[in-house]
């Protein structure tokens, strides 16, 4: 499925290890993360390839070039010192493997997140959640925090859309959460395929079941790669979107592309903001020592 692993004498052998696509500075609430290091940039890297061909996708060009060009691979390569050397030399606080998905490049990952660990740099994924729990296991340890991108709350959906199932993404985001690592979440909200109020009233009440301090970005869908029969999505729908992660106990819930709204961190306790944000950048923190400095409310994340 993902085009980059080749079964040589009953191995499999992985075509991407060390090749880059994809060598950046974002800020970390690109990710998005926004209760994870707010403010900060992270050197982001990608590998081409992905186990899910959503026909939606907004990174096409390189998640879907292996299986799109018979088999090519593209990349330069880079050694795991090469990865945290530039990380350090920025002075970025953490590693984001991103823009494809991670686990189709894990071996990469795996070697420069432990080496990064060691020189004292944190390690995110932006994750389509499809792995196994064996390879959350061996990312203990070094892997700090992620965001998963919840799709929907069907498996039609992922049939049909992604290439891939439902069931494995949720125990991923479990596994995670139990593990210690950071999680947030990412749902791309599609007119007609993933935006009713009963599907998303599914993902807020499971989000919750496993944390209500799990932040959830409800994000607008802009037509991409092979999807352009539908609209944008509506601001209002996002909006209603929030309203039912607010209901059913997210205490954190943002909207995702749309630059102006639904971006800062407010004090579940006292409404306060405490952190204030245009588009990617921060303008305001205001969290001391973990809290709300009006009411002292803990403030889920990792600061520091």
């Amino acid at each position: 499925m993902c085009g980059v692993r080749e079964n040589r004498d009953e191995t499999l052998y992985s075509l991407v290890y060390g090749r880059l696509v994809s060598q950046s500075l974002d800020p970390i609430e690109k990710k998005p993360l926004y209760h994870f290091l707010p403010g900060s940039l992270t050197l982001s890297i990608a590998a081409a390839g992905c186990n899910f061909r959503c026909n939606f996708c907004q990174n096409h060009v390189i998640s879907q070039y292996p299986r799109e060009h018979r088999g090519g691979i593209p990349g330069e390569p880079v050694s795991a010192e090469d990865v945290v050397r530039a990380a350090k030399g920025t002075g970025a606080p953490a590693i984001a493997y991103t823009y494809t998905e991670p686990t189709v490049f894990f071996e990469t990952c795996r070697d420069a997140g432990r080496l990064a660990r060691v020189r004292g740099v944190r390690n995110v994924f932006v994750t389509n959640g499809y792995m196994t729990g064996e390879a959350l296991d061996e990312a203990r340890g070094w892997l700090d925090a992620a965001n998963v991108d919840l799709k929907a709350f069907s498996d039609e959906f992922y049939h049909r859309y992604c290439g891939g199932s439902l069931q494995p993404v949720l125990d991923s985001i479990r596994r995670m959460t139990e593990l210690g690592m950071w999680m947030e979440v990412t749902t791309l909200v599609i007119p007609g395929r993933n935006d009713s109020e009963k599907e998303l009233g599914w993902i807020a009440e499971f989000l919750t079941g496993v944390s209500p301090d799990l932040p959830w970005h409800v994000s607008r869908f802009v037509p991409s790669y092979l999807v352009h029969d539908l609209p944008p999505t509506p601001v209002s729908a996002l909006r209603r979107a929030r309203e039912i992660g607010r209901e059913a106990g997210l205490r954190y819930v943002y909207l995702g592309n749309v630059p102006g709204e639904g971006e800062d961190t407010v004090c579940p306790s006292c409404g306060q903001a405490v952190i204030r944000r245009q588009g990617f950048r921060v303008v305001e923190n205001r969290i001391t020592d973990g809290g709300c400095p009006g009411c002292g409310n803990p403030i889920a994340g990792v600061w520091s």
